[in-house]
Order: structure tokens, then sequence, then C-alpha cells
């Protein structure tokens, strides 16, 4: 019990302390940084984990988007059904492209994933009008039934349920990072050759996180489908395409924690800049340079070797306190 504690402490109290902030903020702001932070995630364990830049996630963000929108305008009303069939929807996406794009490296993955958003924003945008309505989308909320236990047409309830859905989302990855399965994701980044020599597959290594991090992408998508009410092809817009790794770079690259911390600064940033100057972006590029002169650690990544030393200084007072007692 204890061990399983301490597992997971560090996860539960991360969200809830987020929880917790509802208190003092919207719930529109509070809600906006759960699912932002799952789609980051994704993004994150691509390029912190397996060095995958991607700006393609939009294409993914979109597949789980209208898989959700798709089956709430068109066939049922169950909002459960229709996270699934948006998470089935980017899944199914990641296996096509993921054989071809995982072959490629460095600038020419992050280019063809940029490449995706583009196609698939023109397919919602054009080609499928019919189907998406255009840049008109897809309007669903009155659609969405009211479900027991948490009612996900009640923006309360939905807070929860992301809630409980990231506090899953994370542990998952928590399980990712200490298994032989995150090794092996660091091991492709770092010395492919080696990973080779202890008889891995760095094809199949990357595939398979490829497909993990996607997936989880488009759970965010479809998390936005039902909490909106509405999606349009702007969801995969390509301007829009950086703002995941902004977020992961802000946050920290690879780290647990770093998409909740980049997307609660780059969320709070946006809505308080935004209010001052109309091109609040170039204020998140200034930061966002000199986080990387500083290190590329991101704001988690500085402040947890900080909080470290602060928990083991914690530890160790109590136990000297103690000694100098003895007689």
């Amino acid at each position: 019990m204890l061990r399983t504690l301490r597992w997971w402490w560090g996860i539960l109290l991360a969200f809830a302390l987020l929880a917790v902030s509802r208190i003092f903020l919207p719930l529109p702001f509070v809600i906006e940084v759960v699912i932002f932070s799952i789609y980051t995630l994704g993004c994150s364990f691509l390029l912190g984990r397996v060095g995958f830049i991607s700006f393609g996630q939009p294409a993914y963000l979109a597949a789980g988007a209208y898989g959700t929108a798709f089956y709430l305008f068109y066939f049922g009303a169950n909002p459960y059904v229709g996270i699934l069939a948006g998470v089935l929807s980017g899944l199914v996406l990641s296996v096509i492209v993921g054989p071809l794009f995982v072959r490629l490296r460095s600038d020419y993955f992050a280019l063809v994933n940029l490449a995706l958003a583009v196609i698939i924003y023109y397919l919602m945008q054009k080609v499928l009008a019919g189907l998406t309505k255009g840049d008109n989308g897809l309007w669903f909320l009155t659609n969405i039934a009211s479900t027991p236990l948490l009612d996900l047409t009640r923006p309360q309830q939905f807070f929860i349920f992301a809630l409980l859905v990231a506090v899953a989302v994370w542990g998952f990855f928590k399980y990712l990072d200490d298994s032989v399965f995150g090794a092996t994701c660091l091991a492709t980044k770092i010395n492919e050759d080696k990973l080779r020599f202890l008889g891995y597959s760095n094809y199949r290594v990357r595939l398979l996180a490829f497909v993990i991090a996607n997936t989880t992408t488009a759970l965010a998508g479809a998390l936005y489908a039902i909490y909106l009410g509405f999606v349009s092809p702007e969801i995969t817009s390509p301007s829009r395409a950086a703002d995941p790794v902004v977020v992961t770079i802000l946050g920290g690259a690879g780290t647990l924690y770093g998409p909740i911390i980049g997307a609660f600064a780059y969320t709070g940033l946006k809505d308080v800049i935004s209010k001052l100057i109309g091109n609040w972006e170039l204020f998140i590029g200034f930061l966002l340079v000199f986080i990387m002169l500083a290190g590329e650690k991101g704001i988690w990544g500085t402040l947890q070797p900080l909080l470290q030393k602060l928990f083991r200084r914690g530890k160790l007072a109590p136990a000297a306190a103690g000694g100098k007692e003895r007689p």
C-alpha cells in the first residue's frame, strides 16, 4: 500500500493542486489547462523520449475531435461512446501513417507531419465539406445525452471527468517512463546502435511510441469536442501547429509534469497578455528564447532539481535533530 502511494503521490498532488486552483480561477480556464496538458503530453513524449519533433499534432487532435463529432452528429448521443470513437479514430490514423513517418528523422519527420496537418485541414474544410459542413463546422451540443454518475453536459462534472482521465493518462505515462519500453525509447533517441546491439528494433520502438503519443493527442481532441459541442476545421489549422511544441519546450520536454506546467503558463500568459497587447505571441516567443538560452530544461526541468533538494533537506533535518538528542 505504501509503495502504491509513493508511486502515485506526485501525480495525485499535481492534479489535486490543479483541482484546488478551480476555487480561484474560472472553470473554463482550468478545463482548458487539463485538456491542453493531455494534448501536449503526446508531443512531449515524442520530443523528450524518442527525439521526434512533430508539427503535425493538430492532425491527430482533429482525428479525435472529428471521430467524436461524427458519432454524435450522425449516429448516437452517448458522450462516452463518442470519446471512444475519437480515440479509435486517432489510433487508426496513427497506425496508417506511423509505419511511413517513423522511418524519417529530424527535419523530415517534422515537415511530413506538418504536411499531414495541412492535408487534414484541407480535407475537412473542402473535400469532405458535405460531411464536415466546411468552415461552419458540426454543432452537436444539444445531441449529447445526459449520463449517470458524471453528466458530461454539465461543465463542472465534465471538469471532474477530464481530471480523472488526466490522472489515468499520467499514471500510464509514468508507468511507461519506469518500464523497459521507456528506457528503449530514450535509448533510440540517444544511441540507436547500442539499442540494436541489445537486440531491440529501433523501428518498432519508435512506431509504438508514435502510436501511443498520437492516440493520446486524439483523446485530447475527443475531450475538446465533448466540452465545446462543436468542431470545425480550425482545430487542425496549420497556424496552430507550433502550439504543442512551444508548450512542451516551455514546460520541459520529456518530463512528466512539464506539460501541466507548460499548459498552465501558456494558457495563463495568453489570457493575460492578449488583454493588453494584440500580438501576445511575441511575448511568448521572447520567453521561449530565454528558456532555450538558459539551458533548454523548461520551467519544470529547472524547478525539479531545486524541489528535490528541498525535499531531501526536509527529510535529513529531522534525522539529524534526532541524532543530536541521543545520549
